[in-house]
């Protein structure tokens, strides 16, 4: 059965203030992922070593790999990934807008991937949304239209996933539910699904969203000794198949 994860790995520094990509590489190579999706890495930043977590996430777990840059300086970029040890190709990458009234926050992007599923070609768009509402919004709605969810080649069976740092009584929640489910609410299983802060998990703000052709089998994150540690998100899981 496929399994896809998405992780806020906050750029591989845990909650112990140890900068451990290994340890990361560790975490989910215990879940066994067919797909996952990353927020918050750093490639090349003088930070964290110069180190491309990207690559050497994927490297340590043999999976193909796609960055997007949301914010270069420059030779130092940082952003998020889709990983996968399916077949693959990269559709798009790009930015999202922020709130024109406040100039100094941090850029947001997205990353869309095409997986081949068990034969069945799957969109996958991985996200990471700004922390102030109305900038979540209006990054929500370009999300939700023409550019992405609603762009021509977006069809068929499709994910949305990523850290969308809003709960489920959110607006920018609301904003993907037409044509979209959040997975959490298909599975019959009740194991718990916040994420955030990892040493004591109250906040759903990890989503993911499925079309109608994603058969959700579970969705839980994992609370352990080293996931609690590890970042400051929990990483979350789902279990699913694609139906014709």
């Amino acid at each position: 059965m496929p399994r896809i994860v998405t992780y806020n790995v906050h750029r591989c520094v845990g909650t112990d203030r140890r900068l451990d990509v290994g340890r990361i590489a560790q975490v989910l190579a215990e879940l066994k992922p067919d797909v996952v999706a990353l927020q918050e890495l750093d490639v090349g930043r003088r930070r964290t070593g110069h180190v491309d977590q990207a690559h050497e996430i994927a490297q340590r777990l043999d999976m193909a790999w796609h960055f997007n840059a949301a914010l270069t300086v420059e030779e130092e970029r940082y952003g998020d990934a889709i990983l996968t040890r399916y077949p693959e190709r990269l559709v798009q990458v790009g930015p999202l807008p922020g709130h024109p009234a406040i100039r100094a926050l941090e850029p947001r992007g997205a990353l869309w991937v095409e997986v081949e599923v068990e034969g069945v070609p799957v969109q996958i768009i991985n996200t990471h949304l700004g922390l102030v509402p109305k900038e979540q919004q209006i990054q929500a709605r370009r999300l939700a239209g023409p550019d992405w969810l609603q762009h021509p080649h977006c069809f068929g069976p499709k994910i949305l996933l990523g850290d969308f740092n809003a709960t489920a009584t959110s607006v920018v929640y609301r904003t993907f539910l037409t044509g979209l489910t959040p997975a959490r609410t298909l599975c019959r299983s009740s194991t718990p699904t916040a994420t955030f802060p990892s040493a004591l998990p109250v906040l759903r703000i990890d989503h993911l969203f499925v079309s109608p052709e994603i058969r959700v089998h579970d969705v839980f994150a994992p609370y352990s000794p080293l996931t609690r540690v590890a970042s400051d998100h929990l990483p979350l899981v789902m279990d699913f198949d694609v139906v014709g």
